[in-house]
């Protein structure tokens, strides 16, 4: 299982988690729920206590993603397998993303 916090803005919005079996979930933090000026971090994903799951990468996140030679490149470089769409998320979203939201790998120790 692999496991991201989701950042609004430096807020914690929640975690996305991609199980053994390729499946996807994604949950708000309790604390950003509780603070009613904090948004949804998507029109598909509106804020409340709800375990969103898809068995595929929610295209919130997908479109977060590079495509085409873009996306070649920062697979041979970072060395991630081209359909590993989580992997690729974490190690590209973390930090200067296109909008508010950022994506950081939970490393388990």
């Amino acid at each position: 299982m692999k496991q991201a916090n989701v950042f609004y803005n430096n807020t914690k919005a929640g975690i996305l988690i991609e199980n053994d079996e390729g499946a996807y979930e994604f949950i708000y933090d309790e604390q950003y729920l509780v603070n009613s000026s904090m948004p949804s971090i998507s029109v598909n994903l509106p804020k409340n206590n709800r375990h969103y799951r898809s068995k595929i990468l929610f295209p919130f996140f997908y479109n977060m993603l590079s495509e085409g030679a873009n996306r070649k490149i920062q697979c041979r470089i970072l060395k991630i397998d081209e359909e590993d769409d989580f992997e690729l998320l974490i190690k590209t979203a973390a930090h200067e993303t296109i909008g508010a939201i950022t994506v950081q790998e939970i490393n388990e120790q």
